[in-house]
């Protein structure tokens, strides 16, 4: 898929065919999180990468909306030392941000659907993944084929209206 094409067919998917992801897909996402851009190239970032469908259906109950984390073939949690200061969460939060897009965007190239989550149970995701108490798992990314339809660029998406959203030179 060319990269305007896969911009434009990300969407958030929820619901998964059962179908595994071969490895080199899941590793090529997470690279596309590596590579992201960080501030100061600090990369304040982990990403710990489950398959294990014991361990999905555990991640999926850290949050009200982290759900369809258990019908996922996989997910990737995003993972973050606790901040020293307010400035530090809030540049490893944009962070982040980017390293999200950059997954879900190398994921839609592939074919496959993501959705992402937060995360409200610290302790238990800590837990479930073996992540140190002085570190944070930050969002969950649901990953797996969609079981609704195939990722493939949306016409008319359901956005407020371009010439709403873009200002040019001023408000």
């Amino acid at each position: 898929m060319e990269t305007w094409d896969a911009i434009r067919a990300r969407r958030n998917v929820r619901s998964y065919r059962p179908d595994p992801i071969p490895d080199a897909d899941l590793v090529r996402i997470a690279e596309a999180g590596w590579r992201a851009p960080s501030a100061s190239n600090r990369q304040h970032w982990d990403f710990v990468l489950v398959t294990d469908r014991e361990q999905l259906k555990a991640l999926s109950t850290v949050w009200r909306g982290a759900g369809h984390i258990a019908g996922a073939a996989a997910a990737f949690a995003l993972v973050i030392p606790q901040p020293a200061d307010e400035r530090t969460r809030v540049i490893d939060q944009y962070d982040l941000g980017q390293a999200t897009y950059a997954m879900m965007l190398a994921a839609a190239d592939l074919g496959i659907g993501t959705g992402h989550s937060s995360v409200g149970d610290q302790q238990a995701a800590r837990e479930i993944l073996g992540v140190p108490a002085n570190h944070d798992v930050a969002y969950l990314i649901g990953a797996g084929y969609p079981a609704d339809r195939p990722l493939r660029p949306i016409i008319k998406p359901n956005r407020r209206p371009f010439n709403e959203v873009l200002h040019r030179g001023h408000w």
